[in-house]
């Protein structure tokens, strides 16, 4: 149910654009949701627009790159192959980005706080706002401990003591950062962007010098490992021929969704944005960009260092010491590295944990102001930080310390997995919300590319790709236990948890709420349109002198 918090000092007047937009319709701008959308869109003055355009940039560059890509890529190695995991990370890089297109265009329309969540509830259906947004809630809740716990797992690449320690003290430092003005969290995330793009170029260069016989051991490896000793795919699950080659690419998908996600989350804080219709198109118009720099070329170089067979690929210590890289540096003798790298997934681990402490309080808060959570999560500090609900998600940190006993890390080990999933249902609700929104403005008769901010490219064709990709992928995330032999509980209920969980909650709203798919025709975006117009942002003064060089951010 959405919110109509119109301010009585800011009435709008509709205004005749059939000059400037041939397919404008005052008519079809109904003038209840004009006063709607711009109730909706009061909440930006609430907010410090503390994040710039060059943090939104350099967060949606390399902010997710993490422990998905400097850990986690070497168990897609040994179960794919060098080609196998090469083509899963490219696959899933481009159906993502359609995922990154879809709240690119409709959070520059709409720049509400909150993500997906708020467009579900104007676009499409408020139970799919609720149910997502619940669904989303409980993620930040599971998640955010979890990073916690990696950290303390990093740290012990140097230093043995209680993990008890460093999660409480990187707990109450993320507490602290999340209670204060936005912009200290955009620093932060630049800086440590900063540190991650650095470290890919490193490793990268790195990559190449082992490949061409530069390292210590003069060991030139080209292509060896793509021919010996499983070839460019591997056969998974001890299955033969061809079918266990596919399986093991398919295997591979699962460590590609979890190196992009979060991806999407460039618009989770779109409220709190300075000119957030020029920033947010600036980055989603570079996803492919920072794929193919950070992810497609990284894992094609991992493949070129690392052999398939390599068992320690498949050892999970959680720190630097599992990292394909560090076991390729190792391989060729180069000392340093370990350590750089430990230090630099330790920052990500960190500000993994510390982007979900954001995201998470802002959905709830999202979903505060629509009514789907108590309306206490909607207060503020003098920051303009919504700290109730940064105090809800510091109070489940201590889920954290579970992963001290054994009997309690098993169960919080089964609440990861069951989050894990999470990404791709998140996925799946921004494409569907996407598509009514495309057909929305095809039913209305809105030129995308003349009357919004920004119109996303490959539109309908690439969304309708990364549909049929996601769901595929989660339909079959738990093909492994219907195979004989391979049944496991843990994996067949954080495989399909999900899906009854998103139903119940999605109909029993319904029902509860009497609430309806909005029709295309009543889908109110030429109100939005109507306050876009009306609200001009200024133009982005131009570079100059040694900023004319600067390729990272605008």
């Amino acid at each position: 149910m959405s919110i109509s918090a119109m301010s009585e000092d800011h009435d709008i007047h509709i205004t005749s654009s059939k000059e400037k937009y041939p397919n404008y319709n005052a008519e079809m701008t109904k003038e209840g949701d004009v006063e709607n959308a711009a109730g909706q869109l009061e909440e930006i003055h609430n907010f410090k627009q503390g994040l710039h355009q060059r943090h939104i940039q350099m967060i949606a560059l390399a902010g997710t790159v993490g422990t998905g890509l400097f850990l986690s890529s070497g168990r897609a190695i040994a179960h794919a192959g060098p080609l196998g995991a090469f083509l899963s990370y490219s696959i899933i890089g481009l159906a993502v980005s359609s995922v990154v297109f879809g709240v690119g265009e409709m959070g520059s329309l709409a720049p509400l706080n909150g993500g997906v969540i708020r467009y579900a509830e104007i676009f499409f259906d408020p139970a799919l706002a609720f149910a997502n947004g619940w669904n989303q809630v409980y993620s930040y809740i599971v998640s955010i401990p979890a990073e916690l716990v990696a950290c303390a797992v990093i740290v012990e690449f140097w230093i043995t003591v209680s993990s008890a320690i460093w999660i409480t003290v990187f707990g109450l430092i993320m507490i602290v950062t999340a209670l204060l003005f936005v912009r200290i969290y955009g620093e932060l995330e630049f800086g440590f962007s900063i540190l991650k793009i650095m470290l890919v170029i490193g490793i990268n260069i790195m990559a190449l010098v082992i490949t061409c016989g530069g390292a210590p051991n003069h060991k030139t490896t080209g292509f060896e490992y793509w021919k010996a000793p499983y070839g460019p795919f591997v056969q998974y699950l001890g299955i033969k021929g061809s079918l266990g080659r596919f399986l093991g690419f398919w295997t591979t998908f699962s460590n590609a969704l979890y190196a992009y996600s979060g991806i999407e989350n460039i618009t989770v804080a779109a409220a709190e944005t300075r000119s957030p219709r020029q920033a947010i198109p600036m980055a989603a118009r570079r996803i492919f960009v920072r794929i193919l720099l950070f992810y497609v070329i990284t894992i094609f170089m991992v493949g070129l260092v690392v052999s398939s067979a390599d068992p320690s690929l498949l050892r999970d210590s959680g720190t630097a010491a599992q990292s394909p890289f560090v076991i390729a540096a190792k391989d060729a003798g180069i000392k340093v590295v370990p350590s750089i790298i430990n230090a630099v997934v330790l920052t990500s681990a960190w500000s993994s944990g510390n982007s979900n402490m954001l995201g998470g309080s802002r959905i709830l808060y999202g979903m505060a102001m629509q009514g789907h959570a108590p309306a206490i999560f909607k207060r503020l500090n003098r920051y303009s930080i919504p700290y109730v609900a940064v105090a809800l998600y510091g109070i489940f940190m201590a889920l954290g310390y579970m992963s001290l006993s054994d009997g309690a890390s098993l169960a919080f080990t089964w609440l990861q997995d069951l989050v894990s999933i999470s990404t791709i249902v998140n996925w799946i609700t921004i494409l569907v919300v996407y598509l009514r929104f495309l057909y929305g403005c095809q039913k209305q008769g809105i030129d995308r590319k003349r009357e919004l901010p920004w119109a996303a490219p490959f539109q309908p064709y690439g969304t309708w790709f990364s549909l049929v990709i996601f769901v595929l992928l989660f339909l079959t995330g738990g093909y492994s236990t219907f195979m004989k032999g391979h049944w496991s509980t843990e994996t067949f209920i954080s495989s399909y948890f999900n899906l009854p969980f998103i139903l119940i909650v999605y109909f029993g709203y319904k029902l509860w709420m009497k609430t309806k798919i909005i029709p295309l025709e009543d889908i109110p975006i030429r109100a939005f349109i109507e306050h876009y117009q009306q609200n001009p942002e200024p133009e982005p003064a131009p570079k100059r002198g040694i900023q004319r060089l600067n390729i990272l951010w605008s």
